[in-house]
């Protein structure tokens, strides 16, 4: 089924091509000079640049186990940012002496390359080297580096790889796991390692041992070495589709035993427990276990066939597992009510595990624990926040005292302002939760957003760049919890997954009515706001719901579900929205594909696509090719692609400002003028479709 003979815009998928390049530096050019020439725009971009820069924002610290926390921190002094370690001690006090281990601004500088920090991978236990992962302008192909910790230098001769889509894991000292590009054949068509191998210190790449292998048309394989003492294990697997994974315990000798949990479940290993998280019903002698339930039980009884598993949690209308993390002794786990979380401790018993709420949770409308130390004690990291209330990040220990450590600092006026929490219904009767932030009584500009896809929950936060930049104008800002996400677990993910995409749709049209019917906007002040999955969200919203909205901002989107699988990672996301290449599969993409909805004869919203040259995971031809097709049909739309960012659209705070300055900007213009700018401008879509390339 080749769509390229009627596909006019193939051209622009050509990622550096001269053609496509000419085409964004002229729409990059159209769009500043028609949004950043005003003095609001450089106030607004300034105001936010504070916000992400501040000094006294939280550090907001990782441990590794050797008592030291750790931080990575952005500045306007150190745009690229550092890395760099304190003690619990230092971390106290208002201004900790930090000891930098490394500068990527001056990493960068030195190496001529625009370095952008990506992941950082410690040795345990030793705690003296890591393999720190830098990308090109912040791409997720990455060059991976060994860095000696205690001489603050990378390791001369150490394990170093070239840049790719590279997964590491340290084993010993002197073994790591590794799954990259090994040449021609060993990665997957998502573009991901298709094989992983064992790579022994002072050896060439070529002569590291294949551990595990999968099929070019799996998403990815992996390997993993947990180094618990007493526990140590290595496990390696094949994720088939992007829900469902083989997993196997690899043995000393090299046998793989397979973990025998259901292939879309999630499951965890730790000491000797384990942890099965499901997504789909589960039968196990003659018991069903529901979607979204987490059962225990013991790792090598459940290896060895036995089947005594524990329930953990049970989900029921209202109330999902939103995760869970592990102590030394106890297991924390967050649980969202209608999108609000609750903690409570569990602790391993015979049978039973006895359960209770986590001390010193404030009355914050979310929590989460966001680091712990299982290898050494019971102490968490717990950040609490609101749409209106600065993050605090607590100390505690499971059981004992809970020591407040910072709070981040607010960055807007909040009095007269409020957070409500509305349901709209769906067009099948599905109520739908979603958040109204700003002043009650205000029907001003109003900006609504969403992502409905991979089970990915949007929780209520504090965003200093929402405050400053939209709320404290007098805007209102809106959340929608729409099905396709995990709000309530898998069966909320699950209602919009392939042929069912169209009820996330439908979900985030029902809150963009019952806003207008609540009084709280109008469709012509209500504009609307989302990234990558969320991008396709807003593209739907264009084509399909046009009277709803007077904006539409789409970051980093995608848009064209004939070709989206053939684009970089899309083959990855086949079991979230289908297969394009299968007719039945097809017949259900192309009634939403936003690229392949566009008509000439509907008044669209004016529309703002966001994208990178650099994101190697959404093709940037999905905003490129719809920009060209509405240009094409005569609509209004504004278009910017940054050349660095990757799929964050932005590599730095100077980027970021810039793009969230951009999208603000447009969005407040187009909503306080509302019913004033014309949606027909003056296509030059000649030029574009005659391109050679067309």
């Amino acid at each position: 089924m080749s769509d390229d003979g009627d596909d006019p815009y193939l051209w622009l998928e050509d990622l550096d091509g001269a053609d496509a390049a000419g085409w964004v530096r002229e729409r990059n050019a159209a769009t500043v000079a028609a949004l950043t020439g005003g003095e609001t725009f450089g106030a607004l971009r300034t105001e936010l640049r504070q916000v992400l820069d501040a000094d006294d924002r939280i550090p907001w610290p990782g441990w590794r186990g050797d008592g030291f926390w750790y931080n990575f921190w952005t500045d306007a002094t150190h745009p690229r940012g550092i890395w760099r370690r304190t003690t619990l001690d230092q971390y106290r006090r208002p201004e900790p002496e930090w000891d930098v281990l490394l500068d990527v601004d001056a990493l960068a500088a030195a190496d001529g390359e625009n370095w952008v920090w990506q992941t950082v991978t410690v040795l345990r236990p030793g705690y003296r080297r890591c393999l720190i992962s830098l990308s090109r302008g912040g791409a997720d192909a990455v060059v991976v580096r060994e860095f000696d910790l205690e001489r603050r230098a990378f390791v001369e001769d150490g394990f170093t790889l070239p840049e790719a889509k590279t997964d590491v894991c340290w084993i010993d000292a002197d073994h790591i796991f590794v799954g990259t590009d090994f040449g021609p054949g060993s990665l997957t068509s998502s573009g991901y390692p298709r094989v992983v191998k064992r790579w022994r210190r002072g050896t060439p790449l070529s002569a590291a041992e294949v551990v595990h292998e999968g099929h070019v048309d799996d998403v990815a394989v992996y390997a993993a070495h947990d180094p618990t003492p007493g526990f140590e294990r290595d496990f390696v697997g094949r994720s088939r589709d992007f829900w469902r994974t083989e997993n196997h315990l690899l043995t000393g000798a090299g046998e793989r035993i397979r973990i025998a949990v259901p292939e879309d479940a999630g499951w965890d290993a730790h000491r000797e427990w384990l942890l099965i998280r499901l997504r789909s019903p589960w039968t196990v002698d003659g018991t069903t276990h529901p979607a979204g339930a987490l059962l225990a039980t013991r790792f090598d009884d459940f290896l060895a066939g036995g089947r005594e598993l524990t329930v953990l949690f049970r989900p029921d209308e209202r109330t999902a597992l939103s995760g869970h993390a592990w102590t030394r002794n106890q297991l924390i786990l967050t649980t969202l009510a209608d999108v609000k979380s609750r903690l409570e401790v569990l602790t391993p018993g015979a049978g039973e595990w006895r359960r209770e709420p986590l001390a010193g949770v404030p009355e914050f409308d979310h929590s989460d624990v966001i680091e712990t130390d299982p290898d050494h004690d019971d102490a968490y990291l717990l950040s609490s926040e609101g749409f209106l209330e600065p993050a605090t990040l607590r100390l505690g220990q499971v059981g004992g005292e809970v020591e407040t450590l910072k709070r981040q600092p607010a960055f807007f006026e909040t009095d007269g302002l409020a957070v409500r929490q509305f349901f709209a219904t769906s067009a099948d009767g599905t109520p739908v939760p979603y958040f109204v932030v700003g002043e009650p009584g205000a029907t001003g500009p109003t900006l609504l957003s969403g992502y409905g896809g991979y089970e990915i929950s949007l929780t209520p936060s504090y965003s200093g760049v929402i405050g400053r930049g939209w709320l404290t104008r007098g805007g209102t800002y809106v959340v929608a919890n729409i099905r396709g996400g995990g709000e309530y677990g898998p069966r909320w993910h699950r209602a919009a997954l392939r042929e069912n995409r169209p009820r996330a749709y439908e979900d985030f049209a029902a809150v963009a009515a019952d806003l207008v019917a609540r009084g709280i906007t109008t469709p012509e002040r209500l504009g609307i706001e989302g990234g990558s999955n969320g991008g396709l969200l807003m593209g739907v919203m264009l084509t399909r719901y046009p009277s709803l909205f007077g904006a539409v901002v789409a970051h980093v989107p995608v848009l064209d579900m004939r070709r989206y699988h053939r684009l970089l990672a899309g083959a990855s996301w086949m079991a979230e929205y289908g297969d394009p290449d299968r007719a039945e599969d097809w017949a259900f993409l192309r009634e939403y594909s936003p690229y392949h909805n566009v008509r000439r004869d509907v008044a669209y919203p004016p529309i703002l696509l966001v994208t990178s040259t650099r994101d190697d995971r959404v093709h940037p031809a999905h905003a490129r090719k719809m920009a060209a097709r509405l240009r094409e049909h005569g609509h209004e739309v504004t278009y910017y692609e940054n050349v660095e960012g990757g799929h964050g659209a932005a590599a730095n705070n100077e980027q970021r400002s810039f793009v969230w300055a951009l999208t603000l900007e447009f969005l407040w213009q187009r909503l306080t003028a509302a019913g004033a700018l014309p949606r027909q401008p003056t296509p030059d879509s000649a030029a574009e479709q005659t391109s050679p390339r067309s």
